[in-house]
């Protein structure tokens, strides 16, 4: 296997195996990656040089065996390791169908982890000589997924590369859909502390009342339902990064133990007075007009200087127009291959429409408009395959001195345009007949 570190990742909903596993591992000079759900495990997959998956089966909302398909497809170079609980033969033969490489069964002493991590990285580098080596990474961005050249977009990564080599506190701030998360992550995985721990909590999805115990951990008995001691996203994300999205949300009680964690650097469990000293970078964000919370007594304002060392303005897709080309063309290679099995194609003058559009929903609406185009496609993708909505909101030049007639013209013009030159649907849209239509056009 050579001196160089191999990269495993482990995945696991449950903390304390994660650091059963991360000790184990290291111990035996590996470089490891945590995730605590299949789809921070996709993130790190895509954004890092993977050689050997650990995964458990049983997870909420995506499952293991989900992770394991998705990974054989997409890249089959990985061996796949399965930590079970079942170690039936029918339970074993479904993870072996999945993908897995090998599994190994609960509870396992550290040897037999060491020996099978061996087998599988063993078995993987007689695949690798038989095969053309390939590449780990499926976009050549250098930002993971983020994409874009223009003026706007460089601004954003220009401020990652002067935060991504130390600890500063950084505050990312944008419109809902505009990829504050993928910015956190490009700050992680790009930086020389991208092999430590990335948690994302999303501060909005977990109820207020169980916030602070999910953050910090508690102790047994510390509340009804409490049956151990249980860490907290900060010890997982210890001497990595944490990352809070929807920050605004948190109550105060909470940004009082956040203050205290990023001023004294440690934590207090839930139900407990003994104090841990915690080692980590902190990135938030929100789409909250944090100023006017601090006006309205929602939100702490020393909380928000504290979290503002560096703060990073993700800017609108409306902002950067430019910047829709490259990232159809990014949709496209991923949707295209995912329900076509190959890559698809986009007419002029439906990338012209979609550069036109005003783009409330920001990147995340342009992502869902490509994947609905790619399946609705017979084959180059074309202003018909796109939702209706779209076709008759699309932006215009201008037009504030312009006389009335021209506008009705340059409008029923961008309406033609947009039904495909059906002249039928256009008389619909603007509620004339069809005779009219014609005369207008003349």
């Amino acid at each position: 296997m050579g001196l160089q570190k191999e990269n495993i990742l482990i995945v696991d909903d449950d903390i304390h195996i994660l650091e059963l596993l991360q000790r184990h591992l290291q111990s035996l000079n590996y470089h490891v990656y945590q995730a605590v759900s299949v789809k921070q495990a996709l993130y790190v997959l895509h954004d890092s040089t993977i050689d050997l998956l650990i995964t458990d089966i049983q997870m909420p909302e995506i499952d293991g065996l989900q992770l394991l398909k998705y990974t054989a497809e997409h890249y089959p170079h990985i061996p796949k390791l399965v930590i079970t609980g079942y170690p039936s033969v029918d339970d074993a033969m479904t993870v072996i169908k999945s993908g897995a490489t090998d599994y190994l069964t609960k509870p396992f002493t550290k040897e037999e982890l060491k020996q099978a991590v061996h087998r599988s990285l063993d078995c993987a580098e007689k695949e690798k000589q038989k095969q053309p080596k390939q590449k780990n990474k499926s976009t050549s961005s250098s930002y993971g997924q983020m994409i874009g050249t223009s003026a706007a977009f460089e601004k954003v990564t220009e401020i990652i590369e002067r935060v991504k080599d130390n600890k500063a506190t950084v505050l990312i701030q944008g419109e809902s859909g505009t990829g504050k998360e993928l910015v956190a992550r490009a700050i992680h995985y790009s930086g020389k502390f991208a092999k430590a721990p990335f948690i994302a909590v999303n501060c909005g999805a977990i109820p207020e009342n169980l916030l602070e115990s999910e953050l910090f951990g508690y102790t047994k008995g510390a509340f009804t339902g409490a049956n151990e001691n249980r860490n907290g996203f900060f010890q997982a994300a210890n001497n990595g990064t944490l990352f809070l999205d929807e920050i605004g949300n948190a109550s105060t009680a909470v940004q009082s133990k956040l203050l205290r964690a990023l001023q004294e650097k440690e934590i207090t469990k839930v139900g407990s007075q003994k104090v841990e000293k915690v080692d980590l970078r902190i990135i938030a964000a929100t789409n909250n007009n944090l100023q006017e919370d601090i006006t309205n007594k929602s939100f702490r304002e020393d909380l928000y200087y504290r979290l503002t060392v560096v703060q990073i303005n993700v800017p609108p897709l409306r902002e950067r127009k430019s910047d829709i080309p490259l990232l159809v063309e990014q949709f496209l290679k991923k949707y295209g291959v995912e329900y076509k099995d190959r890559l698809l194609q986009i007419t002029d003058e439906a990338l012209e429409m979609l550069q036109r559009y005003h783009w409330q929903g920001n990147i995340r609406e342009l992502e869902n408009v490509i994947q609905r185009a790619v399946i609705m496609s017979d084959g180059k993708i074309d202003i018909k395959d796109f939702p209706d909505y779209l076709k008759y909101k699309i932006e215009f030049p201008d037009a504030s001195f312009a006389s009335l007639q021209q506008m009705e013209k340059e409008y029923i013009l961008k309406v033609l345009a947009a039904t495909n030159n059906n002249k039928t649907k256009a008389a619909e849209i603007l509620q004339i007949d069809r005779k009219t239509l014609r005369q207008k056009l003349k």
